[in-house]
C-alpha cells in the first residue's frame, strides 16, 4: 500500500477498501471517530501533514496498492468529507473505473452543493455506483445540535435536496444514522427516509 503525506490514502477495514482523500469537513459531529483515534482498520494514520493530497498523490497511492483478487467496491470515506475535494474525487472515480474496473461507493454528509456552490448530484451520480448519505437526524434543529455544520440551519434542507436529486438520477442510494441517537429519533429518521423512498441503514457506533 502507498503512504503519502504521513497518512494512508488507501486503507482496508472489515474486508473493504477505502480511500481517504481529504481531512477537511464542514461538520463537527459529536460521534465522529476521528475525535477518538488517529486511524481505522489497517491504516497507520489517516491524518495528512500540511495539506490534503493532490490527484497525482492519490493516483500514486492507488497504483501502489495491490488489488489482486479484490472484486468488490472502493469506498470514499476517510477523515474528512470526500466532496470537499470535489475535483479530485471525480477524477479518482473515473480513474478507478477505467484502471481497476471496480465499483465506487461515496460515503458523504450530503453537503456537497453548499461546499462547492453548485448542484453536484448529477455529476456525482454519473461517476459513482452507490452513494450513502449520513442523515444523522430527522430535523434541522436536531442535526445542527449533533453535527454542528458550518453552514448552519440551511444544511439539513440541503441534504434532503441532494438526496432527492440523487434518487431522481436513479442512483443506488442509502441514508445512514449512527446508533448514538435515541431510538425514537432513529424511528423518525426511518419515517423520513421512507417518505422519500430511500432505504435507511442504522450503523453501530465505532469508538476506535
Amino acid at each position: 500500500k502507498g503512504v503519502f503525506l504521513m497518512a494512508d490514502i488507501v486503507y482496508t477495514f472489515e474486508g473493504s477498501v477505502y480511500l481517504n482523500i481529504t481531512n477537511s469537513c464542514p461538520c463537527k459531529c459529536k460521534f465522529c471517530i476521528r475525535n477518538n483515534s488517529d486511524s481505522v482498520g489497517d491504516a497507520d494514520t489517516l491524518w495528512f501533514s500540511g495539506h490534503n493530497p493532490s490527484f497525482d498523490e492519490i493516483k500514486k497511492a492507488i497504483d501502489a496498492y495491490d488489488f489482486t483478487g479484490y472484486n468488490g467496491e472502493v469506498i470514499f470515506c476517510g477523515y474528512g468529507e470526500p466532496t470537499f475535494a470535489y475535483d479530485n474525487l471525480i477524477k479518482t472515480c473515473k480513474y478507478i473505473h477505467e484502471k481497476l474496473g471496480l465499483k465506487v461507493r461515496l460515503n458523504t454528509n450530503g453537503l456537497s452543493d453548499l461546499l462547492n456552490k453548485k448542484p453536484t448530484a448529477k455529476e456525482l451520480c454519473e461517476n459513482t455506483d452507490k452513494i450513502s448519505i449520513s442523515l444523522n437526524e430527522y430535523s434541522s434543529e436536531k442535526y445542527c445540535e449533533l453535527c454542528a455544520p458550518a453552514f448552519g440551519e440551511k444544511s439539513f434542507d440541503a441534504i434532503i435536496k441532494f438526496a432527492k436529486e440523487c434518487k431522481q438520477y436513479g442512483q443506488d442510494l442509502r441514508f445512514s444514522v449512527v446508533d448514538v441517537i435515541p431510538k425514537e429519533d432513529i424511528e423518525k429518521c426511518r419515517e423520513l427516509a421512507d417518505s422519500l423512498g430511500i432505504p435507511l441503514r442504522v450503523r453501530a457506533y465505532v469508538a476506535d
